[in-house]
């Protein structure tokens, strides 16, 4: 099992507390995601930003969960088996939790270089895969967990900070 963390110093302390402790959230939207699902993948996100967007969150900060989420949810949908998108919003940050079904990442680090990609055809020829979701996660995350292994499950995890 494999596992990367990237956080942005300036919030550092405030994620590894979160993760100690990990406290009740005060939303929690959650959303099916299925394999090679096209015609739906990106609802979930959509939703989330409207949510926010409801709730009074800033321009630049909902532009930067609607690429991460958008960009992790169409990964659940173009290389895996389907799976969850589980959004927790906080008085400070969301997390949003991706978990898919499989076959899981064999190598991270090579995931997250830009252009890297193991799209199938059929994913090439929707206009996905050109592999820059993972590098387009990290760049608009505060904090991002990656937990997976070849043949499982993989675990995405985004913190992103309200910063309105």
């Amino acid at each position: 099992m494999a596992e990367y963390w990237n956080i942005n110093p300036e919030h550092e302390s405030a994620v590894r507390d979160f993760f100690t402790s990990v406290p009740e959230a005060d939303v929690v939207l959650d959303f099916e995601i299925g394999e090679k699902d096209f015609v739906n993948s990106g609802k979930g996100s959509a939703e989330v930003k409207n949510t926010l967007k409801r709730l009074g969150i800033g321009p630049e900060t909902l532009r930067r969960i609607a690429v991460a989420s958008y960009e992790a949810e169409i990964n659940v949908t173009a290389h895996s088996q389907g799976g969850r998108m589980d959004s927790y919003l906080y008085d400070e940050f969301i997390l949003i939790r991706f978990t898919d079904k499989g076959p899981g990442i064999a190598d991270i680090e090579q995931a997250m270089v830009p252009g890297f990609s193991t799209a199938d055809d059929l994913v090439r020829e929707m206009g996905f895969g050109a592999g820059l979701g993972l590098p387009n996660i990290l760049k608009n995350s505060d904090a991002l967990h990656i937990v997976s292994a070849q043949g499982e499950s993989t675990r995405v995890e985004i913190m992103i900070f309200y910063g309105n």
